[in-house]
Formats: structure tokens, sequence, C-alpha cells
């Protein structure tokens, strides 16, 4: 793991320690659906319903989407089992995970840790 990547997980774990974080599939959705989602993280890993749905659903509620690490490694992150979705509820720190896999994105010209899309 690369210490970019080690610094979304860390900015996850603040996250969810913070109380400003939503995760598992029917929590991001309720997030998403009453304007509370301030980014999703969906898991390169996860089936392509699961990102389908989420990218439909990011893309009509106007939330930026992005598609980062494994289940196992965001769920390590938040000191719980494997998850495939979450939103971050504040805006400041969805902000800096955002900036940091832009940087990511940039220094190594693709996706090859993440696919971050804004919508």
């Amino acid at each position: 793991m690369s210490p970019d990547q080690r610094k979304v997980y860390n900015l996850l774990g603040i996250a969810t320690k913070s109380g400003k974080l939503a995760s598992g599939e029917f929590s991001t959705e309720k997030a998403v659906k009453e304007h509370k989602a301030a980014l999703v993280i969906v898991a390169e890993d996860a089936s392509d319903n699961t990102k389908k749905m989420f990218t439909n659903m990011c893309t009509y509620y106007n939330v930026p989407i992005t598609f980062f690490g494994t289940k196992n490694d965001l769920g390590h992150a938040m000191g719980k089992e494997f998850r495939a979705s979450l939103a971050v509820l504040d805006k400041g720190l969805a902000d800096a995970i955002d900036k940091q896999l832009k940087m990511m994105q940039d220094i190594n010209g693709g996706s090859k840790y993440g696919k971050n899309e804004d919508i």
C-alpha cells in the first residue's frame, strides 16, 4: 500500500471516528437520497450491479463518486468487516479525500488505485 493510499484510509478512519461516515449499501443509499452525502466511495472489487446502482444514483442526486480500494481495505480502515460502499457526510473531509485521490490519479497517470469521477 502506497503512502498516498494510506492517507486516504487514514482520512476514512477519521471520518468514522467523528461519525461522519455512512457505510454499507443501505446506509450509503439513504445518505445519498437524503442529500447528506458529500462523497461516495465504492470498492473497485464491488459487483458490477453495485457499481452501476451507485453510479446512477450519484448522477441523479449530483453526488461525486469514486471507485477506490478493495472491500476488505475499506472495511479495515473503518474498523469493521468488509464494506463495498460508503458515504462521507462531512464536506471538508470529502474534499480532503477527493484532493488526495486526484493527486494519486495525476501521479499514477490514471486509475491504478482508484477511478475518480466528478459527476
